[in-house]
């Protein structure tokens, strides 16, 4: 959680979020090898499958819909960025092998 949202729900009286989605590394990852092996529809229907079971959840865990969505681009932010790692050590594997 960042430091926003912790403060934000000492205000507001969310409860704050013992683990954010977007640290769950195991998660993450996951979602980024699957969304690797989809393409088109499928990828579409899976990511928004994906992003709405974590909503499902957070909003069961007692958050209000401003702290779920935070929470749910927070994720998408960081399977973007494993997406992104993914590729680049792609890339540097292969050059590697051309060197």
């Amino acid at each position: 959680m960042s430091a926003a949202s912790a403060n934000a729900s000492l205000t507001t009286g969310t409860a704050p979020i013992p683990f954010p989605i977007a640290r769950r590394t195991k998660v993450v990852r996951r979602c980024a090898a699957e969304l690797e092996a989809l393409h088109g529809e499928p990828a579409l229907v899976y990511w928004r499958g994906e992003c709405r079971k974590l909503a499902e959840e957070l909003l069961s865990l007692g958050c209000d819909e401003a702290e779920m969505r935070s929470q749910v681009l927070d994720f998408q932010d960081e399977v973007q960025a494993e997406l992104r790692r993914r590729h680049e050590a792609r890339c540097l594997r292969e050059n590697a092998g051309t060197a």
